[in-house]
């Protein structure tokens, strides 16, 4: 949700890896001779000369150490509406003499916007020397008015039911895997999310749950991945099995268990054209809270959907999508999904999924990085997003 960051750059830079001490300058670096004649542009007082050189090369290949850019622009989505957002985005890599170790990244994001939402986090993915450990990491701190509908697929359906209210939220998910082989990862996770709501319109939404809740969660992460590239992946499988535990002495109010599974596929159909496909499945058993329910448009799935309006203890979903490379920097994207959210797996009703279809526009920002406006068609009504990445 706090990802829509797109379209105006204004900066970019390199700059040395951290990690050595002796990592010397790169000669003939395209970037490097289009940055003299930006300090040229801006001491001129032309910026927008130097933003299209800057444009111009930021998939350009460069053999930085620690390749970082910057972009500012306009957001926008269904949950937040229209607002600014910024990122710095970076590649790198734990040992730049070993070729076959996939590129880390990390992303610094900052947004708001008009609905008064005001968001700042950091993700990232670390493969560590002969990727035989995989480092991941988010945390977000975001603060927004939102809806609640209810629970379940009906009290979503009901238009009536929207209800206002406002809430703070902090998320913070690491885990560490050890390898098992060259294409299998185990290791420890942990869930930290925090919400503080308050403002509701309507109380009897909530179940008589409190409205500010502490979910600490522990548990295991086995993947499996042999994907080319993480971010945007064009062959490959990804296959993860998430187990989290929230027992009452980890400080939780509301003691339950999820299991969340995930698998992803990517095939090269025709020049320029990658099938991904996602299917997704959450399942919480125990005293769940509202705060943790699956939910329809969470992670940026099922693109169109306003997070959260349809809840509950259960979801299963899945996308197809085409991505086809148009010419140069410029591509597009067509998908189909659906979902059911469902309390159990006796109220599983065909007549209840949930229908999402749409449209994107790529434009590469950065090698295999790509900037997208996805305009999703729903249920309900069609919503556009701005994002950086893929959605899966």
């Amino acid at each position: 949700m706090v990802k829509r960051i797109v379209f105006i750059l204004l900066a970019g830079w390199g700059t040395a890896d951290p990690l050595r001490s002796d990592t010397l300058p790169v000669e003939n670096d395209s970037l490097s001779v289009a940055t003299v004649s930006s300090v040229q542009d801006r001491k001129s007082g032309n910026v927008f000369r130097w933003i299209g050189r800057y444009l111009r090369n930021t998939n350009k290949p460069k053999n930085k150490a620690f390749d970082c850019s910057m972009l500012i622009g306009p957001s926008y989505s269904a949950a937040t509406s229209l607002g600014l957002g910024g990122t710095a985005s970076g590649l790198y890599s734990w040992n730049r003499a070993d070729t076959l170790l996939p590129k880390s990244n990390v992303s610094l994001f900052a947004n708001a916007s008009l609905s008064g939402m005001l968001a700042i986090g950091i993700r990232g993915n670390n493969f560590l020397p002969e990727n035989r450990y995989r480092l991941n990491y988010q945390l977000q701190l975001y603060t927004f008015p939102s809806y609640l509908w209810g629970v379940g697929y009906e009290e979503g359906l009901n238009s009536d039911n929207k209800s206002e209210y406002d809430c703070i939220n902090l998320v913070f998910k690491p885990d560490f895997l050890f390898r098992i082989n060259s294409k299998m990862y185990i290791g420890p996770t942990l869930n930290l999310k925090w919400v503080n709501s308050y403002g509701h319109e309507n109380m009897a939404l909530l179940k008589g749950q409190d409205k500010s809740v502490v979910s600490c969660g522990a548990g295991i992460n086995f993947t499996y991945d042999t994907r080319d590239f993480v971010l945007n992946a064009y062959r490959g499988n990804y296959f993860r099995v998430e187990q989290l535990f929230y027992p009452d002495w980890l400080g939780n109010e509301y003691a339950f268990t999820s299991t969340d599974l995930t698998y992803s596929a990517y095939r090269k159909v025709w020049k320029g054209g990658v099938l991904a496909m996602e299917l997704h499945a959450l399942f919480n058993y125990g005293d769940v809270p509202w705060t943790m329910l699956a939910q329809v448009g969470a992670q940026g799935r099922m693109r169109g959907y306003y997070e959260g309006r349809y809840r509950d203890r259960n979801i299963m979903e899945g996308t197809v999508e085409l991505r086809q490379h148009i010419k140069g920097r410029n591509g597009i994207a067509v998908w189909a999904g659906c979902a059911n959210v469902f309390c159990n797996f006796d109220h599983i009703w065909m007549e209840q999924t949930l229908p999402s279809y749409g449209v994107g526009y790529r434009w590469e920002f950065k090698k295999r990085v790509n900037i997208r406006i996805d305009w999703g068609f729903t249920k309900n009504s069609p919503n556009v997003a701005f994002n950086i990445n893929e959605a899966f």
